[in-house]
């Protein structure tokens, strides 16, 4: 596979292309689900990063719902501190700034951290590690409160990420942290989340045994629709017995088991089911060209370089593919090379079919699209099945 956002320029499309071999693991001791680093975090995420969080207005609403949900619950107010890792174009701390909760956003992205300026959101700019924590408890404050969304799994050292939210995080602090649910990855074969900037694959067992390791605990856990289904896990020091477990972390830990987290035929299977998601979307493809069909997709995601890639369907099937961001248009996907366009180009060349391929967000997409339908246009969605609508 190439790298999944490295996204090519029309100079770059005749130069020889870095492919890495995308092999995914799981551990039969701790079960964590991982892929070999094959990049270092600074050639993905520092500099000019192309995906900016406040172009996806679900998830926005999404984190302003969590802030005050967050805010009420743990008595945040002018005199708390909260932090977030990966605080990415300042999408989630916005809200508190609003409310005027003092707060710090720590993205490695330049350009992200700008535009997170440009809100009111103060960003260092920086990775998270404990040397970074550190830095933030010299120069502010410990954090009364911790958010880490979709970024853990970005992590190569998991454990110095996790080391280095024991020294930010107060002694009454709570930490939350979101991520897709391998759970849900397995059930519902989203093979296609499974890139190289995606080093773990997390269950709350995984979550939990981690924890333990770095004296903090888990006291609860809620399951959300997000990404196709996601965590969001709450957790304090195990010295603040304080805050008390609640009864849901153990029945989703047993759920977990029961779905055969810890077993190694559950992951075997889940293989054989991407192989047979591949051949179904190129038979499709297949049949809609044989008809004369125009193909286009939607949404250059990350995930979409992985599907498109894995299927071997290039720029001779999908004349296109639509995206808002104004930092993706006149590329080329990875390794296919399928150019990224502006939404005029859709009633422009009026394809026949779309493909989307961010699937998590398929209704929001699907509402975006509708006047496609005026020429007669279908949609199609991959995972967990091909889906034509």
């Amino acid at each position: 596979m190439p790298s999944a956002n490295a996204f090519l320029s029309m100079e770059m499309l005749d130069q020889p292309e870095a492919l890495y071999p995308l092999t995914v693991y799981v551990c039969r001791v701790c079960w964590l689900m991982q892929i070999p680093e094959f990049h270092t975090a600074p050639d993905m995420f520092a500099g000019e990063y192309v995906y900016f969080s406040s172009y996806a207005k679900s998830w926005v609403q999404h984190a302003a719902q969590f802030c005050r949900s967050a805010t009420e619950r743990f008595d945040l107010n002018e005199t708390s501190f909260v932090v977030e890792i990966a605080s990415n174009d300042g999408y989630l701390l916005q809200e508190f700034v609003a409310t005027q909760i003092p707060c710090l956003g720590i993205d490695p992205a330049a350009n992200a951290a700008e535009a997170a300026h440009k809100k009111g959101v103060e960003t260092h700019v920086d990775f998270f590690n404990t040397k970074t924590a550190s830095h933030i408890v010299d120069t502010k404050d410990h954090a009364d409160l911790i958010v880490a969304n979709n970024v853990l799994a970005h992590v190569p050292d998991i454990n110095d990420f996790i080391a280095g939210v024991v020294i930010l995080l107060a002694p009454s602090g709570v930490v939350s942290f979101e991520f897709p649910h391998l759970a849900r990855l397995l059930e519902k074969s989203q093979f296609d989340t499974i890139y190289d900037e995606h080093f773990s694959y997390l269950s709350l067992g995984v979550i939990m045994r981690l924890f333990e390791r770095h004296g903090l605990a888990v006291f609860d856990v809620e399951e959300l629709s997000t990404h196709g289904g996601s965590l969001r896990i709450y957790g304090r020091k195990k010295e603040n017995t304080s805050i008390h477990i609640e009864p849901r972390v153990d029945a989703l830990l047993t759920s977990e088991r029961n779905q055969g987290l810890e077993q190694l035929s559950t992951y075997i299977e889940f293989e054989k089911n991407a192989a047979a998601i591949r051949s179904a979307f190129c038979d499709l493809i297949t049949s809609e060209l044989a008809k004369g069909k125009k193909i286009a997709a939607f949404g250059a995601a990350a995930k979409g370089t992985v599907f498109l890639n894995y299927c071997g369907v290039g720029a001779d099937a999908i004349l296109f593919v639509i995206d808002d961001t104004p930092a993706k248009q006149g590329r080329f996907i990875p390794g296919v090379h399928i150019p990224v366009v502006s939404f005029d180009t859709l009633e422009q060349e009026k394809p026949d079919l779309i493909i989307i391929l961010p699937w998590n967000f398929r209704d929001e997409i699907a509402t975006y699209l509708e006047p496609a339908r005026a020429w007669g246009a279908k949609f199609v969605v991959a995972t967990p099945k091909i889906e034509v609508f």
